[in-house]
């Protein structure tokens, strides 16, 4: 597999656009909640996701989770909503 250095950033990369440290960062990965893949002792994020990580693009399973909530308030709060609404 070959790896093409541009379609990937590393943790340091993240951490500098994100405004966070290198070591927050790295927890977000050991947690699952960034993407990456170990290639040594270095992970690399795909640029692809970079976008999703900051919000500007939401991907089917982003999409479909925020549904998933809206629907919930709606049903547990849908009386209040509407009353809210009327204000």
């Amino acid at each position: 597999m070959k790896i093409e250095k541009s379609e990937y950033i590393t943790i340091p990369q993240l951490a500098r656009i994100l405004g966070l440290s290198r070591i927050a960062v790295y927890k977000k990965v050991k947690k699952g909640q960034i993407k990456a893949m170990r290639v040594g002792k270095i992970y690399l994020i795909p640029r692809v996701s970079v976008s999703n990580i900051l919000g500007k693009a939401l991907g089917e399973k982003d999409k479909h989770q925020i549904d998933e909530a809206v629907r919930k308030t709606v049903k547990e709060y849908g009386e209040v909503l509407k009353l809210l609404g009327g204000e």
